[in-house]
């Protein structure tokens, strides 16, 4: 074996080792950077040229040390878990949001809720009963009703609003989601190409994973890896990016609530607005849920079943206070025949109710035969909120059912959110950078520099013994 062979194993362990200076310098610098997954400088030996038999004689040592890869110490599992844990927590984060908006909306329990005005409505109703033909109670009695319809009409307004809001909110998250896929698509083709050259595309797969993971958390969609190094994100079994193609998607459906149950919102592809996208989680489908219309079995959309229910307390608290007012005298004895409340058609009952009655002389107190004076009609509407069917029990099941379903909401969400912060804790104790191992690898990398340099020194003087020392020895 050649004196000179030495120079090239040396000089290879100097350069394995400045290689793995460079990974160790790669980790450190990028500890704090989102989304970096830790790496490592895989080496190997280099085995001899020459074979060892009967006419060499001699045993041929090895030629050195070389760096075969650079390897992305991350994993697939985890990576993936990550994924579905986001896009549970995406789902049940969004629902849980625009529930409690809903809850909040209501006012209830406060002097700000229906129950409260309901309460001072019932109780002008008893002073009218004391007091029948009083201009002043009478006018008080208009006043707190006219409240009472406007305070109907905010809510109502409050969910159609809060509906309309996340409706815009969906197109943009659709956008967020066309850019995401699009740049999955850009880096797919990098990264193959990357790969096919021998260079390493660690940090591509890097910025890759956090698209993906951005994606899952917006529509719950499942990841492939393929073998040419470029990924399949699939949402519902079908391809949102395939190699470097990706598909777009639109949000198709009614842009108003009170079309949501003819026409309801839904994600489609751009390339086939007919056929919608089956959204399996994420907070895509967490809105989506939210923003359907409402059916026959209450089990639809929490804003548009909400609106449902106001349009049928003012439908109801309307019919039950008319049922009596109807029967009621003027105080000069002739009977109004009118309601008491007006609701106009053609449009939601919770914004057409009013009051019709526009002074104390249009109220009907008295029953039939008992005088101007009397107050027992007036009487018996002030005792409609006190009765197992009254319109307030109607609103306190309304206001009890939206608070059962926040906190289902909200305890869904928590145990959604404690999920995701698990499977993130696991993939970054996997995946991030320790900075105790990366100074331990810094030392042996640093010492292995040393060793080898130390090697070729040790060479280059033998060689210098041997080119211009020999056959001067006892000059």
């Amino acid at each position: 074996m050649s004196t000179f062979s030495g120079l090239n194993t040396a000089y290879t362990g100097l350069v394995a080792a400045r290689q793995g200076l460079d990974v160790v310098g790669q980790n450190i610098t990028n500890m704090n950077t989102a989304g970096y997954t830790r790496q490592r400088a895989v080496q190997s030996a280099v085995g001899s040229l020459a074979q060892v038999g009967p006419i060499t004689g001699q045993i041929k040592v090895g030629q050195g040390v070389q760096v075969t890869s650079m390897q992305r110490l991350g994993d697939d599992y985890l990576d993936a878990k990550v994924r579905s844990s986001t896009a549970s927590s995406g789902y049940w984060g969004v629902r849980a949001n625009e529930l409690s908006t809903l809850q909040a909306s209501l006012h209830e329990p406060g002097t700000s809720g229906l129950s409260d005005q309901l309460t001072k409505v019932w109780s002008s109703w008893s002073d009218m009963a004391l007091h029948p033909g009083d201009p002043a109670t009478g006018a008080v009695l208009l006043q707190q009703s006219s409240a009472l319809t406007a305070q109907i009409a905010v809510g109502y307004t409050a969910v159609d609003s809060q509906w309309t809001q996340l409706r815009s909110q969906v197109t943009g998250m659709a956008q967020e989601l066309n850019d995401a896929a699009a740049q999955v698509a850009g880096l797919n083709g990098l990264i193959r190409s990357t790969l096919a050259s021998g260079a390493s595309a660690n940090e591509l797969i890097d910025q890759r994973n956090v698209l993906t993971t951005t994606i899952s958390t917006l529509t719950g969609a499942t990841v492939r890896n393929l073998p040419d190094g470029t990924a399949e994100v699939l949402i519902g079994g079908n391809a949102l990016v395939s190699g470097d193609t990706s598909y777009a998607v639109s949000v198709t459906g009614t842009s108003a609530m009170a079309g949501a149950a003819g026409d309801p919102v839904q994600l489609s592809w751009v390339t086939r607005p007919n056929v919608p996208v089956s959204v399996d989680g994420g907070e895509i489908a967490g809105a989506v849920s939210t923003l359907a219309g409402a059916n026959t079995t209450g089990t639809g959309g929490a804003l548009a079943e909400a609106a449902a229910d106001y349009n049928d307390f003012a439908t109801y608290m309307a019919e039950k206070v008319n049922d009596v007012h109807a029967t009621g005298y003027l105080k000069d004895g002739t009977t109004t025949g009118l309601a008491f409340f007006a609701i106009k058609p053609g449009g939601p009952a919770a914004l057409g109710l009013s009051v019709v009655p526009t002074d104390v002389s249009q109220i009907a107190t008295a029953a039939q035969g008992a005088g101007g004076s009397d107050g027992s009609i007036a009487d018996k509407i002030a005792q409609l909120g006190k009765s197992v069917d009254s319109p307030d029990k109607a609103w306190s099941t309304i206001v009890t059912g939206i608070g059962v379903a926040t906190r289902s909401g909200l305890q869904q969400s928590a145990l959604a959110d404690l999920s995701t912060k698990s499977a993130v804790g696991n993939q970054l104790a996997n995946a991030s950078v320790d900075i105790d191992e990366e100074n331990v690898n810094m030392l042996t990398f640093q010492t292995a520099y040393q060793g080898a340099a130390r090697v070729m020194t040790a060479v280059d003087e033998m060689l210098d013994t041997l080119i211009n020392r020999t056959g001067i020895v006892g000059r």
